[in-house]
């Protein structure tokens, strides 16, 4: 039987933390954190899952790096502009990257992270607050009221059981359920969608703004 010419395949390359790390980012964002193991990684790798071991301590810290390589996908805060367009950049870029990695917002709120880029993302987004005038008590509320919008806006755009297209079509199909001499204002907005008066759609800016005008008055007052 003849040998099969594997002269021109070119050699894997070394097995890194690296590579380990950007496969389990593949597999987190196609199948989320429920489809990532180490021996899934490892058959990805094509080597045998013990070896991970020598470049990764658990699963657990599989996860923390790939949390560590989204949070440094997203803009850090320039000091060079106002603190508000710097912060509004900021949640922009949170946005757009959290929902190209929808593990992530979970996987960041609900992990204590340590990792090169969260620290050097807290501390920029800590440093642009305090340069602005924040006290250290305000600026610790004023990012963390800032996430909240981040990820809940985020979390909600991910899994809301409606298309933004067929909002005015579920509205038509539920409104029989929000009679109007029991349910008069839901029952009116639903006739805005149904008839086209107004999208129903959600405004991630519309809501930043609102925290960011509603912080930058208590910076003034302060």
């Amino acid at each position: 039987m003849a040998k099969t010419d594997t002269s021109n395949t070119p050699p894997l390359p070394p097995l890194s933390r690296e590579r380990i790390l950007q496969t389990a980012l593949r597999l987190a964002d196609e199948g989320g954190l429920e489809a990532l193991s180490m021996r899934k990684v490892a058959q990805e790798l094509g080597v045998k899952a013990m070896s991970l071991y020598n470049h990764v301590a658990s699963k657990d810290d599989i996860i923390d790096g790939i949390v560590d390589i989204v949070v440094g996908k997203i803009d850090l805060p320039r000091f060079d502009l106002d603190w508000k367009i710097a912060m509004r950049q900021r949640a922009l870029s949170a946005h757009e990257v959290l929902l190209k990695h929808p593990w992530a917002a979970i996987a960041i709120m609900s992990r204590i992270n340590i990792g090169p880029a969260m620290l050097h993302y807290v501390d920029r987004t800590i440093g642009c607050l305090r340069e602005a005038g924040f006290s250290w008590k305000m600026a610790d509320h004023a990012w963390n009221a800032i996430d909240s919008h981040i990820y809940g806006f985020t979390l909600q755009e991910l899994n809301f059981p409606v298309e933004a297209s067929a909002y005015a079509e579920t509205a038509e199909s539920f409104i029989s359920y929000i009679p109007p001499d029991q349910y008069p204002y839901m029952h009116q907005l639903s006739l805005y969608i149904i008839d086209g008066s107004y999208d129903g759609l959600y405004d991630f800016e519309f809501g930043l703004d609102f925290v960011l005008d509603g912080l930058d008055r208590l910076r003034e007052r302060a």
